[in-house]
């Protein structure tokens, strides 16, 4: 009973289970945004108005998601005071400076534009309004590099110093932070993901009506469209993840250990990545494996020859360095350096496959669909049900990069443990969590709901004026 009332797994539970819903949202967001603004500029350029009414229908099912982020996205800083008190206290002068810019700089930003975009169909040029939509997405992806900086210092904190009379960290470099080696290669690995995720979204709606024979031409350039956006992705998503992987290396090697619950050191051929793996249930001797030679030594440094430190090394390293006489805050009571092996090696795999898989459907996707579209049932059924894989990959990757960490709440700063509040019992999180979960399923259903009538609606009519031009008075009508 104490341990489910421990308001430091329950605070963890909280936190994992609202950033997680948050993310959700977040990549569709930011990979519509650019699709979207890809499918104007088309209609700029050519002036069909197929291109125009795909804009029209992607358009409103970004501002459908982004509403929805912004929403669930407020809870997120709450918590920092609510459950995570001692940590915002040691570290909110660096945490809170690029979340401040996120705020203050990224979203108004954004938010301004989607205003000029959505309401300057018919009072703007045409080039102009097409300029509000890739501002939009500049917007995005700006609250995502802040964002990921201020993630990347719980990784790997740089551009700081602690404060022994006052107990806390302080800002000293706030351009050190801003191009943390960690958020610098994190960013366009998260757009890359992001990007997958918006295409499949796209090949989704577009097999739902070509299953039924609706808008033909229209979708099946979707559909194209929207495969090609997954597979371009996902070869950025692989390049970015090798550069992030060696970073990883380099700042948090526990992590890449855990991620092929390596105990032993390794090198060259011995530093083999397991597809698959089974072990004892401590996971400490592997009983059966299918690895490939060499992959895990590229994957750390970029070399077929390099060293990947294992679990035990490390643990003895971290020891010896994290407690000592002052080491309140970076010793762990229980004095394990290593995160849960199961999860971070089963979540890193989870990641790649997912994604692999939402890209082999895209691919095959293409080839079936170079000449026509008249195909069975269950292929636009495997299209359809492919949208959500991309999303899973992305989410499993952020429990790998969360729980890789553990135990800290900052890496060689303060420990897990140590960041919860004091004084708050934990029957008033267990209460907040379960208000949460309610409040955000409710939430999850109405976002699937009008995502779903807005996708299913199809194509929205474009009247023309005398001139043959689409009305854009009527168009301002349209969100």
């Amino acid at each position: 009973m104490n341990e489910f009332l421990d308001p430091l797994i329950l605070a963890r539970w909280q936190f994992g289970l609202t950033t997680l819903y948050h993310f959700i949202f977040v990549p569709l967001t930011i990979g519509m945004a650019l699709l979207v603004a890809i499918l104007q500029t088309a209609w700029v350029r050519t002036g069909k108005t197929k291109y125009l009414r795909l804009t029209r229908l992607f358009g409103k099912i970004f501002l459908i998601n982004f509403a929805m982020g912004v929403v669930t996205g407020i809870v997120q800083e709450f918590q920092f005071g609510m459950n995570w008190s001692n940590y915002s206290r040691f570290v909110g002068d660096i945490f809170g400076a690029p979340l401040a810019m996120e705020g203050l700089i990224a979203f108004f930003f954004e938010a301004t534009f989607i205003g000029l975009w959505i309401f300057g169909w018919d009072k703007l040029p045409k080039k102009v309004h097409l300029l509000t939509i890739w501002m939009v997405w500049v917007g995005t992806v700006l609250s995502a590099y802040f964002i990921l900086a201020a993630n990347a210092f719980m990784q790997n904190p740089v551009g700081f110093e602690i404060n022994d009379e006052r107990g806390r960290a302080e800002l000293q470099d706030i351009g050190a932070v801003l191009m943390n080696p960690v958020a610098v290669t994190q960013f366009p690995h998260t757009i890359f993901a992001a990007t997958m995720f918006a295409g499949v979204v796209i090949v989704a709606v577009a097999a739902w009506h070509l299953q039924r024979g609706q808008y033909v031409e229209e979708m099946r350039t979707a559909l194209r469209f929207g495969a090609w956006t997954n597979i371009i992705a996902f070869m950025g998503v692989g390049f970015t993840g090798h550069s992030l992987g060696m970073v990883m290396t380099e700042t948090q090697p526990m992590k890449m250990a855990a991620a092929e619950a390596l105990y032993e050191n390794a090198s060259g051929a011995d530093a083999s990545f397991s597809i698959f793996s089974l072990g004892t249930p401590d996971g400490a001797h592997e009983i059966f494996s299918i690895r490939i030679p060499y992959l895990l030594s590229f994957l750390s440094n970029g070399t077929f020859d390099g060293s990947v430190e294992g679990i035990r090394d490390l643990q003895a390293e971290y020891e010896a360095m994290y407690c000592g006489a002052d080491s309140l805050l970076t010793c762990p009571s229980d004095g394990q350096f290593a995160p849960i092996i199961w999860v971070t090696y089963w979540a890193f795999r989870w990641m790649i496959g997912l994604g692999a898989l939402a890209a082999l459907v895209s691919a095959v996707g293409l080839w079936i669909t170079r000449k026509n579209t008249e195909l069975p049932a269950w292929v636009w059924k495997v299209a359809i049900w492919s949208a959500p894989l991309p999303m899973l990959a992305s989410l499993v990757g952020w429990i790998f990069t969360e729980m890789g960490r553990q135990p800290w709440i900052v890496f060689g700063v303060m420990t897990t443990e140590q960041g919860v509040s004091p004084g708050v019992p934990g029957w008033a999180v267990l209460t907040s969590l379960i208000v949460f979960t309610l409040v955000y399923g409710a939430l999850a259903v109405v976002e699937f709901k009008l995502i779903t009538k807005a996708a299913k609606e199809g194509l929205p009519e474009i009247a023309s004026d005398e001139s043959g031009e689409p009305d854009h008075e009527r168009l301002a009508t349209v969100y």
